[in-house]
């Protein structure tokens, strides 16, 4: 399906080499702000207090929020839990005081706005419940990971597969760089955007070494660079489509979601512009520097043997 076709090939290639230098720049800059700055990881990876509370009437999050900020919390977590009159509360621990001594303090600020709040439970997770999440969610991303490069294995030449693996690796750390240089919360749902984003990348890099590998066989002395570039302009209404129509959805997440959506939402977003940006310049550059051509690609008609024939 398209929108429109582009009649004149644009030479994506002629900039490659600079916008390639510019995303191992990138690239570095965030390996680097991962190291030294690390994240600033979720209650839900350090561990703190859990709060249930209920509520005669329905209560809006937001209000809840607003007595929390003004105990002088900052890193903590709100949501509705089943009804709207049920509320899900996580805090970071805090120094002298216990998990009943803090859910007092919370739950008495909490009455001040409404007095028919009630709590319901509280427990208290860990450090060490924290770390085995954070653990159990790299090992996530790990085999995710090990799956996508088996994949493109099997999927494509080893030139191809290897642009493939280069581009997506590039996206995922980049995401990563963001929150550890802004140092915005890193939590479940941020892994399960990274983890989105790189099948969403993986997938757009495949279409696109799929349309150079169908254009080399059909394009037999054109060079190589123009194949590539005329294999990414026949994708570019698909890509402004699917894209497009992601990222609206993934906007309305991010201004209308609240908190709770809100790094997630920002990670697509990352993740959807950089993963265009890396199939385009970072995958079929490196597929071209790697010295991709049609031998690769297509297979030779075996002649027939002209013994069998006489036999």
């Amino acid at each position: 399906m398209e929108f429109f076709r582009i009649h004149r090939t644009i030479p994506f290639m002629r900039h490659a080499l600079l916008l390639n230098l510019i995303s191992l720049l990138t690239f570095v800059a965030a390996v680097v702000f991962i190291v030294l700055r690390g994240f600033h990881l979720s209650i839900e990876f350090t561990g703190g207090t859990v709060m249930e509370v209920h509520y005669q009437q329905s209560i809006e999050v937001n209000e809840v929020r607003d007595s929390l900020q003004e105990l002088g919390y900052t890193d903590f977590q709100v949501q509705n839990f089943g009804t709207s009159r049920d509320i899900i509360i996580r805090l970071p621990t805090r120094e002298g005081q216990d998990a009943s001594q803090q859910s007092e303090v919370v739950l008495q600020a909490l009455q001040q706005t409404h007095s028919d709040a009630t709590l319901r439970r509280i427990e208290y997770v860990g450090p060490q419940v924290g770390q085995e999440l954070l653990h159990n969610g790299l090992m996530a991303l790990l085999f995710v990971v090990a799956g996508i490069l088996i994949y493109l294995g099997f999927r494509f030449e080893w030139k191809l597969a290897l642009a493939c693996a280069i581009a997506n690796l590039h996206d995922v750390v980049i995401i990563l760089g963001f929150f550890a240089f802004f140092q915005w919360e890193f939590s479940l749902a941020v892994l399960a955007g990274v983890l989105a984003v790189l099948g969403y990348s993986v997938n757009e890099s495949v279409v696109v070494m799929d349309r150079i590998r169908e254009n080399f066989r059909k394009q037999r002395k054109m060079p190589v660079s123009e194949i590539i570039d005329l294999s990414i302009t026949q994708n570019i209404s698909r890509t402004i489509i699917t894209h497009g129509s992601t990222q609206m959805v993934v906007l309305s997440m991010f201004f209308f979601g609240g908190p709770t959506l809100h790094n997630f939402s920002l990670a697509l977003t990352i993740g959807i512009w950089f993963g265009i940006y890396s199939s385009v310049f970072v995958a079929a550059a490196i597929a071209m520097w790697l010295g991709i051509k049609r031998e690769d690609l297509v297979k030779p008609v075996k002649k027939d043997d002209p013994s069998a024939e006489l036999g």
